[in-house]
């Protein structure tokens, strides 16, 4: 495959490694609509199994899109911008609704808090270097990071149904959620102190 050819198909918006994207960010609403669904109007706990199958392919999805994109040469803008959007739909929206139902609550509601403010700031940052033309790689650290949040989540989101099967599965979410929070506190450092830096040669 020539360089003109790899050049075609990484600018196609319905190549595999976008339609991946697309499905995850798709996920999102069904995933929400099965959590409000089980709790909210208590139509069963097997739609959090429902919701937690969905939150599971869509995380699987986050892997595969970069692994195609990669192995196939279909890297592009267009899935750059939108891969990372995808990511924090999910974790942002599922957060969102553990809060609602109560599965965060008390003092865990700031490890959710840390996560969501993080994401932010971070989106925030790469926008205002993206008119800089400056670009902030993504660490490995965060990579482990989105990993460890998705995880957490899952845990949360089977919560009341996997309790009936292991009695501390939301204790182990939560545990997992504050990890998750202390180590988007270090990748939120890292990636504001790379951004001051090339706001102040600015």
């Amino acid at each position: 495959m020539d360089a003109a050819t790899t050049r075609r198909l990484s600018a196609r918006p319905l190549a595999l490694p976008n339609l991946l994207t697309y499905a995850r960010i798709a996920a999102v609403p069904v995933v929400v609509a099965c959590m409000y669904s089980s709790t909210i109007l208590h139509g069963g706990l097997w739609l959090r199994w429902l919701a937690l199958a969905i939150f599971i392919a869509a995380g699987i999805t986050d892997f595969l899109d970069g692994y195609f994109a990669r192995a196939w040469g279909q890297q592009s803008m267009l899935g750059k911008m939108l891969d990372p959007i995808a990511d924090k739909l999910l974790v942002a929206s599922t957060l969102l609704m553990l809060a609602a139902e109560d599965t965060i609550r008390g003092w865990s509601l700031l490890a959710a808090v840390v996560i969501l403010c993080r994401e932010i700031l971070v989106s925030g940052l790469r926008e205002y270097l993206a008119e800089l033309r400056v670009s902030i790689p993504v660490t490995r650290l965060a990579k482990w990071k989105t990993t460890g949040q998705l995880v957490a989540i899952g845990f949360l989101i089977a919560g009341e149904a996997a309790d009936a099967i292991v009695p501390v599965t939301i204790e182990i979410g939560l545990t997992l959620l504050w990890l998750s929070a202390i180590v988007t506190l270090y990748t939120g450092w890292d990636y504001l102190r790379a951004g001051l830096r090339h706001v102040i040669e600015e």
